[in-house]
């Protein structure tokens, strides 16, 4: 059986270490280039470059564009089995039919819902409670392949985006070694995705980050959890932008984006309801708790967010 791997970012990296210690070490990795990364701006490799080389995996590729015809002889040459894709680019078909058996990609949704880049945060900001991950097979429209198995997990009423993606991560990595165990042994049994219930998932953008203080208490806290650690919630306050990186309920009424309390608590008004801000930060400063917030930052009772 001759895997190849295909991802770039740590959200990988368990998937790829699962497939080595159950012994399906893949012919080659195919990652991300290397890329100026941290504040240094040391050129350095992917995460998942930096796992394969400690395993001794001698063929890595790094292509630019997995659309250049050179990719797609490069993989050919290779004569995989099966590659295995987690958190890379959109393939062509030229490239992900080079696969014998199939290609496969592993989603962090329970297909078809939230379809796109963005499955962990739209989920948790649409409020809900169980999500999972889901490999299929590729075909050339995203995410829209036969699905070959899902494992489920609960999201947490306070838990935000990156909690979820850390403990998604893990168990993707047992997601990927079934499902390669599955194709090896010829047990695969796939179901089509029923399109008529797919949710979107597309990319967040900064605007869809500004937090909606007008909506209920729930969908502001959903909003803020959704969106931290990355690319992190923002509001305005006479005209610094403060990102919100975790909220809870609260006890409270008042105009939405008004101030409550702001005195070793931080309590807003919602457009029903209220949230308590428990970590925030304001620009070119480190996140901070609120009580300490407060003692740097100058906001009180009264005060609105998000004029």
């Amino acid at each position: 059986m001759r895997v190849i791997f295909m991802g770039t970012p740590e959200f990988a990296v368990p998937s790829l270490t699962a497939l080595l210690d159950a012994g399906y070490v893949p012919a080659a990795v195919v990652t991300g280039p290397d890329r100026p990364r941290g504040r240094g701006q040391e050129v350095t490799p992917t995460p998942v470059k930096e796992v394969a080389q400690e395993a001794g995996i001698d063929r890595i590729l790094q292509p630019e564009e997995v659309t250049d015809p050179a990719f797609a002889e490069a993989m050919s040459d290779l004569a995989p089995n099966v590659i295995a894709v987690v958190a890379y680019k959109i393939l062509p078909p030229s490239v992900f039919t080079t696969a014998t058996e199939g290609a496969f990609n592993l989603h962090g949704s329970l297909l078809p819902k939230y379809r796109g880049a963005a499955p962990i945060n739209h989920a948790i900001m649409a409020g809900e409670t169980e999500t999972g991950v889901t490999t299929f097979f590729l075909e050339p429209s995203v995410d829209t392949g036969d699905i070959i198995l899902q494992k489920r997990m609960s999201i947490g009423p306070n838990e935000t985006a990156g909690e979820v993606h850390d403990r998604m991560k893990e168990l993707g990595g047992e997601a990927v070694v079934e499902t390669v165990r599955q194709i090896d042994e010829g047990t695969v049994e796939t179901r089509p995705q029923d399109d008529e219930k797919a949710t979107p998932a597309p990319k967040i953008h900064d605007e869809d980050c500004e937090t909606p203080w007008d909506q209920p208490a729930e969908d502001v806290h959903n909003h803020v959890r959704g969106l931290s650690p990355y690319p992190g919630a923002w509001t305005l306050h006479d005209g610094t932008r403060l990102k919100l990186y975790r909220t809870r309920r609260a006890e409270g009424t008042g105009t939405p984006g008004g101030v409550i309390e702001a005195d070793g608590r931080l309590v807003v008004a919602c457009g029903t309801g209220a949230v308590e801000v428990i970590t925030l930060q304001q620009p070119g400063r480190t996140r901070l708790d609120a009580d300490d917030f407060l003692n740097g930052y100058a906001l009180d009772e009264g005060d609105r967010f998000g004029e």
